[in-house]
């Protein structure tokens, strides 16, 4: 009887799990990519608590085996209403592949990070076998795999475009971005007996439509109509010309429904929801999860995934900084949902009461740690606004950048008995912490939340993204000029010497990105280097789904101006690049040496492998001097060399 109470605290995956409910049938059966965990951050339980919620009964399949007879897609039965299929919290060729295309050793999602339990393209995957299985039950497909392939898109592991993922799946229903307010909406529908093929205007859904007389009219959208699938294959300008019109579309609030043809079918994407209240997506975060695994991994192994966030609070969805290389706009939104304080802190209570809990919360953030509570001053502009980005090229002056609410959540936070410190790990935007740069905060303000952060809420290291030196890389990636970098190392150190914290700070790079040419990379090493910072935290760019970025990679145009871009595509290009971070292994010095010889830049090889070498040691923790060329920061030089490239005659 225990282990019955204990089981039925999760959503079923087994047979015997249903029957402890006392369910005779199931109304959605989710298959996932991933492991079953039954927390907010994951969002297969999200979806099932959302279910649960409206009454449904509803059972998770996690992982099913496509080895075998396929038994895990069967054994549940058929779902009174529909199924759902997701690849999981990462895109499965994320999970499963790295940078250079190679099978990665890990899984994070599965237990002991073990491999081999996620199929590539896990949605198509999955749908396929469901529809041949049981092809009179709709697919409803959704996760970030189905946001981010919902149109034509190129797909970096096979090198080819593929179309809309609603055609490769067969699936009969696509929910992209944030599926809580589409998925209220259809089941509100189906529960009043409308057929599933007959549900076609809701938000934030696409399909694909077999006949073009059968599209529904809507009188409160406009529509717009891109480059079909057939002519992006044939047209590289085309499709890049498609993203332009994607992106824009996805983050107005009120956008244009988007036609594409696919073949002799029309795919069909209705705009998004609005923006979700404060009381939409706290009451999401109310759900009653367990915030564990399922029993059925005890034995298993621990999901390193589940490791990493299992004391993290998330406190709101969606970032407004729109970079070229990064997916979360494309799925979370543009603009910012924030939960309430006293959800937040409802969260912090139960963590810090679990029998494990040690006192020390790994997260208070989101996708980006410093947006909570940001959004515009004035709506109506925002309503009308176009912009994929609110902080690129420069901060909206309507963005109300106020970092107070946010430094006074982490006191909050801190304010509970048993919560002896609370980190930050999610990425914070430095460039908005520097008021050259946030022109509308208030200075103080910013000092306030910073010196709140360094002082409290960091362990040793503050990692933050400056991703590259080159202004023309940096303006292509909606990222600011590398001076705000420095603007921000002074900051940091000033509070550091002040408070003795003796702590370090970390910047993330990019490599291989489009636009970005080897000088590109050397100048980054020498600036970097002159800086004390000896890199040890890089990544090579990888193209994924729905990005400006990876648009470019493919077509070689910029989707905005159509203007033709460069973007180092062969492994030796990449490798070429990428070694540049690592200018001090003794196995890259010959190279280097080389490089800069042919290229005419005697300037930048004089900072990286000079001839006689000043004691130079990377900047350490408390230090807010560098070791290196008298400690005079780069950018208030008389004499600095100019790292800018080079004109070719």
């Amino acid at each position: 009887m225990q282990e019955e109470l204990r089981l039925s605290s999760w959503l079923p995956t087994t047979n015997k799990e249903v029957k402890i409910r006392g369910w005779e049938e199931l109304d959605v059966i989710l298959f996932s990519g991933d492991a079953y965990v039954d927390h907010p951050t994951f969002g297969p339980a999200v979806i099932g608590r959302l279910l649960e919620s409206f009454g449904l009964k509803v059972a998770i399949v996690p992982q099913p085996n496509v080895n075998d007879n396929l038994q895990d897609f069967v054994k549940l039965g058929k779902p009174r209403l529909f199924f759902g299929v997701t690849g999981g919290c990462m895109d499965p060729m994320i999970s499963n592949y790295n940078a250079n295309k190679k099978r990665r050793d890990k899984d994070a999602y599965t237990p002991n990070g073990e491999i081999g339990f996620r199929p590539d393209y896990a949605s198509t995957v999955y749908s396929k076998i469901l529809k041949e299985k049981w092809p009179d039950t709709p697919v409803l497909i959704g996760g970030i795999e189905g946001s981010l392939r919902r149109v034509t898109h190129y797909d970096y592991w096979s090198d080819q475009l593929m179309p809309t993922i609603l055609e490769t799946s067969k699936a009969d229903m696509l929910v992209y971005g944030m599926g809580e307010q589409p998925l209220r909406e259809i089941v509100r529908l189906l529960e009043r007996g409308v057929p599933f093929n007959s549900i076609n205007t809701v938000n934030q859904t696409a399909i694909l439509i077999n006949d073009e007389n059968d599209i529904p009219k809507n009188k409160n959208w406009e529509d717009v109509e891109i480059a079909s699938h057939e002519t992006c294959l044939k047209d590289k300008k085309a499709y890049a010309s498609n993203f332009k019109v994607i992106e824009q579309e996805s983050n107005k609030l009120a956008a244009r429904r988007i036609f594409q043809k696919v073949g002799n079918k029309m795919l069909m994407i209705n705009p998004p929801y609005p923006t979700m209240t404060e009381a939409e997506i706290d009451a999401s975060f109310d759900l009653p999860y367990t915030r564990l695994p399922h029993p059925k991994y005890n034995k298993r192994g621990p999901i390193p995934a589940y490791e990493m966030i299992k004391t993290s609070i998330n406190i709101h969805r969606g970032c407004f900084g729109g970079c070229s290389f990064c997916t979360i706009s494309a799925h979370q939104g543009k603009f910012i949902a924030s939960r309430s304080k006293e959800s937040i802190l409802r969260e912090v209570d139960k963590v810090a009461n679990m029998p494990d809990f040690k006192g020390y919360l790994s997260d208070i953030g989101g996708p980006s740690a410093n947006m909570y509570q940001m959004k515009g001053k004035v709506q109506s502009i925002c309503d009308k606004c176009v912009a994929p980005s609110c902080i690129s090229p420069v901060i909206c002056s309507n963005l109300d950048t106020s970092h107070k609410p946010l430094t006074e959540l982490y006191q909050a936070v801190d304010s509970h008995p048993k919560v002896k410190k609370s980190f930050i790990g999610s990425g914070i935007r430095h460039d908005m912490l520097v008021p050259e740069f946030n022109k509308n905060a208030d200075a103080k303000e910013l000092d306030d939340y910073t010196e709140e952060v360094m002082t409290k809420h960091v362990s040793g290291r503050l990692k933050v993204a400056p991703e590259h030196t080159s202004d023309p890389v940096l303006k292509l990636m909606r990222k600011p000029s590398f001076s705000y970098f420095h603007k921000f190392k002074e900051r940091f150190d000033k509070i550091n010497l002040k408070n003795k914290l003796n702590l370090q700070l970390i910047p993330y790079f990019i490599s291989n990105h489009p636009a970005c040419e080897v000088e590109d990379m050397a100048n980054l090493a020498a600036e970097t280097k002159d800086m004390g910072f000896q890199l040890e935290q890089v990544q090579g760019f990888t193209p994924t789904p729905m990005t400006v970025a990876t648009v470019i990679y493919y077509s070689g145009y910029h989707p905005y101006t159509l203007q033709k871009v460069n973007t180092p595509k062969t492994r030796k290009e990449k490798d070429e690049q990428h070694r540049f971070f690592f200018w001090y292994k003794d196995e890259n010095k010959a190279w280097i040496k080389n490089t800069l010889n042919k290229l005419g830049r005697q300037d930048l090889l004089d900072v990286l492998l000079p001839k006689k070498e000043e004691k130079w040691r990377k900047n350490k923790p408390g230090k807010t001097k560098n070791t290196f060329n008298d400690a005079v920061p780069f950018n208030q030089r008389k004499n600095k060399v100019k790292y800018k490239k080079k004109r070719k005659k």
